[in-house]
């Protein structure tokens, strides 16, 4: 599982039958602990890899995200099979992290 932060919504024109009632959204993951610390309340750019994913809990652009990728991007839709690699399946409210 990784964290992200939510950047836009992708609008599809045509879409496979299985994605809807979905949404997918543009998101940055995070790449290291001090992206979070510096950016938490900032809507800047965090630099991290932009890729799409399933919203699955309604997420909101701004928001930090926790993202499952692969295989368990699928798994809430078992025994479904779905076109997904990555799948927001929490929104973060609160994240402390410490470095050494």
């Amino acid at each position: 599982m990784k964290i992200a932060r939510v950047i836009g919504t992708v609008t599809l024109s045509r879409m496979h039958p299985s994605m809807n009632g979905y949404k997918l959204r543009c998101v940055e993951v995070v790449e290291s602990a001090d992206q979070i610390q510096v950016n938490q309340d900032d809507a800047k750019p965090i630099g991290g890899d932009t890729i799409v994913a399933w919203d699955l809990v309604g997420s909101r652009n701004g928001d930090w995200v926790a993202l499952a990728e692969g295989p368990e991007s699928a798994a809430p839709f078992r025994p479904e099979v779905k076109p997904t690699d990555a799948s927001i399946v929490a929104i973060l409210d609160h994240c402390e992290v410490q470095t050494s």
